[in-house]
């Protein structure tokens, strides 16, 4: 899956969603439920969890994929 994980606001909680699916793989009370939720999925699909803020920008990004500027050294 190359897909990013969506850590996002809805309607005073937090949705996981994986991009272009219009349905949340989980719904939280808390913004760290659904981090602690989606980091896993993100990491089994070597895919990235991105992070968005309670405004909906996005606030950080966790790769877990190939990332072509990792430093190698």
């Amino acid at each position: 899956m190359s897909k990013k994980v969506h850590v996002v606001p809805q309607n005073g909680a937090w949705e996981v969603k994986v991009e272009g699916n219009p349905n949340p793989l989980s719904n939280h009370q808390t913004q760290a439920e659904a981090i602690d939720a989606g980091k896993p999925f993100a990491q089994q699909h070597r895919s990235e969890l991105v992070i968005h803020r309670p405004n909906g920008q996005i606030r950080e990004a966790w790769s877990y994929g190939n990332d072509p500027h990792r430093s190698r050294g």
